[in-house]
């Protein structure tokens, strides 16, 4: 993150201008001590409360107001705004420009990696830092603009890693990759290739427009190319693929989804009549911790999709701004991987602030787990959950932990 801050600072005359003419807070932000906390941190959510990926809203919602309600309790200066993302590159930048007009200074969402691409030069341009609890896909990384941008989710080389030892370990030999033709889905399914070619196995990637009428020349690929295994790359849509499938004679249980399709009601989306419709199908998405969990499910119906990565987005930004005592967005950027990395070991906003006030270095492990964030802002670390649908339920069967410095 550091680097690419650098990269900013080379070009500060372009980007002063650049500021100015999209109203950045760059002036107009408040600096205190970090143990004075009378600055207020606006924080603006851009969530999917509606589109293809609102089935994971809920979980990303109800975590980020209770982030709020949580840092308010220990005495933190934080305000919430909120807005729909819709799951739309054309409907969030709207959302976006709306927020930042009622004062946001900081930005967690969108849940889409396509979506986040469709604001984030404005948030570049505006110097407004951004945290994903969903985003994977690798462009973030690398590219120049996202050095505003952070996430609390690994990125997809950890998923690809983890998915395509399941579907190898389980005999594929010849497998199938539908994907939906966006940034998420083209990051993930050429990781997923070269991972398979690592393992042996034949891949072959079937690129599909997410708003397509209809998914039959989907399925008649996958059938063409007589895959022994399929998986989805794909969001809430892929229920329809999956519908195909089993009318052409495919078995669930040759069926896997990568997280973009993790739902425990995905079974109802497939066939609202036969809750065992795909028993056997597999699914993978990266956890939470328990405690939380259990704290958030009651709340979202069981839903606890990205609710602790929501949860630490908050959280850190917090932190953030408490440890450079300001909101600006440059120096709150700043300091987002000092707060996850390195210091004393702190497990919720409250202890962590105490120890800032005392001038102390800390290292927020949050609910999602250790972040360490590196300098691109990217957690090294992730806990994986596999879950199947058997008899009707969407059940976890087993855990996978992911290091990003063991994937490259």
């Amino acid at each position: 993150m550091r680097e690419r801050l650098h990269r900013i600072m080379v070009a500060g005359t372009v980007l002063v201008l650049a500021v100015a003419a999209c109203g950045g807070s760059g002036d107009d932000s408040q600096t205190s001590p970090p143990a004075g906390g009378d600055f207020e941190l606006v924080i603006g959510s851009v969530m999917p409360e509606t589109g293809s990926l609102a089935l994971f809203g809920p979980a990303m919602i109800v975590s980020i107001n209770l982030a709020v309600e949580d840092i308010q309790a220990a005495g933190g200066n934080v305000r919430l705004l909120t807005g729909d993302s819709a799951t739309d590159p054309d409907v969030a930048p709207e959302t976006v420009n709306r927020l930042l007009g009622e004062g946001a200074l900081a930005i967690v969402g969108a849940s889409a990696s396509g979506v986040s691409q469709s604001f984030i030069q404005t948030l570049y341009n505006a110097q407004i830092p951004q945290c994903s609890p969903s985003n994977t896909s690798t462009s973030f990384s690398t590219q120049e603009n996202a050095a505003y941008y952070f996430r609390t989710v690994p990125p997809t080389q950890a998923v690809a890693l983890i998915l395509a030892d399941l579907v190898a370990g389980e005999g594929a030999t010849n497998v199938a990759l539908p994907t939906r033709a966006d940034d998420w889905g083209n990051s993930l399914a050429a990781l997923l290739v070269q991972n398979f070619d690592a393992l042996g196995v034949e891949s072959r990637i079937i690129a599909y427009d997410e708003d397509a009428a209809s998914f039959d020349a989907t399925v008649s690929a996958i059938e063409d190319m007589r895959a022994d295994a399929v998986v989805l790359i794909s969001f809430a849509e892929g229920a329809q693929i999956i519908r195909g499938l089993l009318e052409a004679g495919v078995p669930p249980t040759a069926i896997y989804g990568s997280d973009g399709i993790y739902a425990p009601n995905l079974n109802d989306l497939v066939d609202p009549t036969n809750p065992n419709v795909i028993d056997g199908f597999k699914a993978i998405t990266v956890g939470g911790g328990e405690e939380f969990n259990l704290r958030l499910a009651p709340m979202t119906g069981g839903n606890v999709l990205y609710g602790a990565q929501a949860y630490d987005c908050v959280v850190v930004l917090a932190l953030a701004s408490l440890a450079a005592g300001s909101t600006n967005g440059t120096d709150i950027i700043e300091q987002v991987q000092a707060v996850t990395t390195g210091g004393q070991k702190c497990f919720d906003y409250g202890e962590c602030a105490d120890l800032i006030a005392d001038g102390v270095d800390v290292d927020y492990d949050g609910v999602s787990g250790p972040l360490e964030l590196d300098d691109v802002g990217d957690p090294r670390y992730g806990q994986y959950l596999v879950a199947e649908f058997i008899d009707g339920g969407f059940i976890v069967i087993g855990t996978r932990d992911a290091d990003l410095a063991a994937v490259g």
